[in-house]
């Protein structure tokens, strides 16, 4: 079975209640559901399994990229507000792709659309692809981004 890593950093646990005006109304669990029903609309010889997980711990979501290295297995990112600072986050995500492994990063909203502070990532330059401003729609995007990379026949 073909797996994806879909990391998710700080206060994302709080989608659907946290500033619905700016990350939208729907809660992680929505999110993974549509990841699922996406995945299993993909021809591929084996199932794609998402494996979607959320902390607000850097050093979790650090051993989570590790884990990724480790298990060969592709990574979807969005690292929220380490995604401005956390420098330790980037190394890690260097290793993931440096492992020959894909890491798409991802933002539900548009970064260089808000606060002047957000619109530097530290993860973008070792990061395989960005996507953001889409909404959850960034992160099927991404996972359409992994297809060479999970089915033979993409």
């Amino acid at each position: 079975m073909a797996s994806v890593l879909v990391l998710n950093g700080p206060n994302l646990g709080r989608l659907g209640s946290r500033e619905p005006d700016v990350y939208g109304s729907q809660d992680l669990e929505a999110l993974g559901e549509l990841l699922r029903v996406d995945a299993e609309a993909i021809p591929s010889p084996e199932p794609i399994r998402i494996d979607l997980r959320q902390t607000n711990d850097e050093a979790e979501l650090i051993s989570w990229l590790y884990e990724a290295v480790d298990t060969k297995t592709p990574v979807i990112l969005n690292p929220a507000a380490f995604t401005h600072y956390s420098y330790a986050l980037r190394d890690a995500a260097a290793l993931v792709t440096k492992a020959g492994l894909p890491l798409i990063e991802v933002h539900i909203s548009n970064p260089h659309a808000r606060e002047t502070f957000r619109h530097t990532s530290v993860i973008s330059g070792v990061a395989s692809g960005v996507i953001a401003g889409f909404g959850f729609t960034s992160y099927r995007l991404a996972l359409i981004g992994l297809l060479p990379f999970l089915t033979p026949e993409a």
